[in-house]
């Protein structure tokens, strides 16, 4: 008797292998050593969750109720989602000297979001050496905040926990009101928020820039990420700065400097980061509104971030405005863009609008106390794998965290790669006549 061998395509795989690492963590987290009072179990899977999707959502106090060991489970799980589980598999391959094979760099060039298969391993090497790099240079910034605060011991753990949670845009903090005690200090905001800036614009950007000589040979997605960030992250701030000028319970009572700073910080979290300086819940609702659209659109691809991709948005709209100009073709940069990346950024989009619209509906049904708003805000920020809240996520219902956990598992893999893991391939090569249909 022949039993069948199961093969599961790449994306099947990233799926099988993301779910074990979730379990793991769970039963990690449910051992007696690692929490300082009883947990449940869908309180452990949605931390091991959200630290896997490097989300940042907790139902439960990280910095109270897990111990030195299980805040090191979530610090690792951190570090493994937000670099990527398929990397840390071939650097414990090139460690041991096995060989990597031709799927294992299929794995990886669909768990980096990358257009073909060559140049993975280099990547992945680059992305470790400046990984750990960058982390331990923003534990030396951080730790001249907190080593006079809480001692050597306590403030490099303080500045490592840190560090790793926002380069990797996690926005896990040990504190329960998360930076909001350090609105005004230059070290932590600009740290933390250069961190996870760097770690959201995207690996294969960060390579292009360290190998390319001048501005003209950076590849087009580096040029359209390195503008549209730089454009989304001012437009952000100066909408924050003003929405939020008068508002007693955030800047209105700050000076200039702190207005400016908190603005800044808060204008650059929403695409992924989750860290906040200042309290969600007593902002107005026009600077919610554009929090939530930050928050769909995201960080860059291959990149630490969620969402549907800073690139996917600028395709969206530069398709859109070729389609007003009448235009055949979306010309940036002297560089014309290939019709199947629009038909891609399409699909994204239309998956996630309707992954959050169903999480939307779900949760009002199931959350009867919490308002639209604030139901939309945790869905958005599941979705992009950001972990800002209104503070609704503490009370979340069972099925309201079950559906939470949904989202930010689809958001982290991506639509596409949710979508690609449950369809088959279409092999019919049979066309049809073309004819016309009213849109619009």
């Amino acid at each position: 008797m022949n039993d069948k061998v199961i093969r599961l395509s790449p994306p099947q795989l990233l799926v099988v292998t993301f779910l074990f690492f979730i379990i793991v963590g769970m039963l990690l987290l449910k051992l007696p050593f690692a929490t300082t009072e009883s947990i449940s179990w869908l309180d452990a899977l949605f931390t091991t969750t959200s630290a896997m999707t490097v989300t940042g959502l907790v139902v439960v106090d990280t910095g109270s109720v897990f111990t030195l060991f299980g805040e090191t489970v979530v610090m690792l799980l951190i570090q493994i989602g937000g670099l990527g589980i398929m990397s840390f598999a071939v650097l414990i391959f090139m460690m041991i000297g096995k060989k990597i094979g031709f799927k294992e760099r299929l794995l990886l060039q669909q768990a980096l979001n990358q257009t073909s298969v060559g140049g993975v391993i280099k990547l992945v090497q680059y992305l470790f050496v400046f990984s750990f790099i960058v982390e331990a240079f923003a534990v030396i910034l951080l730790s001249f905040e907190w080593v006079p605060e809480f001692g050597w011991k306590r403030g490099l753990y303080v500045s490592l926990f840190h560090s790793i949670s926002a380069f990797n845009n996690a926005g896990f903090s040990i504190w329960s009101d998360s930076l909001m005690g350090y609105m005004g200090s230059p070290i932590v905001n600009l740290t933390i928020s250069i961190l996870f800036i760097i770690g959201g614009i995207g690996f294969t950007v960060l390579v292009d820039l360290w190998k390319s000589t001048s501005i003209r040979k950076l590849s087009l997605h580096t040029k359209i990420m390195i503008v549209g960030t730089l454009i989304i992250n001012f437009f952000a701030m100066m909408m924050f700065f003003l929405l939020e000028f008068n508002n007693p319970h955030t800047l209105g009572d700050l000076s200039l400097f702190d207005k400016l700073l908190g603005s800044y910080f808060q204008g650059v979290t929403p695409r992924t980061a989750g860290f906040n300086t200042l309290d969600y819940g007593n902002m107005e609702s026009s600077t919610l509104l554009l929090t939530i659209l930050l928050m769909f659109i995201g960080a860059g691809s291959a990149s630490t971030g969620g969402g549907i991709k800073l690139t996917t948005f600028f395709v969206i709209v530069l398709s859109s405005l070729a389609f007003l100009r009448e235009k055949k073709e979306i010309r940036i940069f002297r560089r014309t863009i290939d019709q199947n990346y629009i038909f891609k950024a399409l699909a994204v989009c239309m998956i996630s609008v309707l992954l959050v619209f169903g999480a939307l509906f779900v949760l009002n049904i199931t959350e009867k106390e919490a308002s639209f708003l604030s139901i939309l805000f945790e869905v958005v920020s599941a979705f992009g794998t950001v972990g800002l809240s209104m503070g609704l996520t503490a009370s979340l219902t069972a099925i309201g965290k079950w559906v939470i956990i949904i989202v930010m598992f689809s958001g982290k893999l991506g639509p596409l790669t949710l979508a690609f893991s449950l369809s088959r391939p279409d092999k019919e090569k049979i066309r049809y006549p073309k004819e016309d249909i009213l849109t619009g």
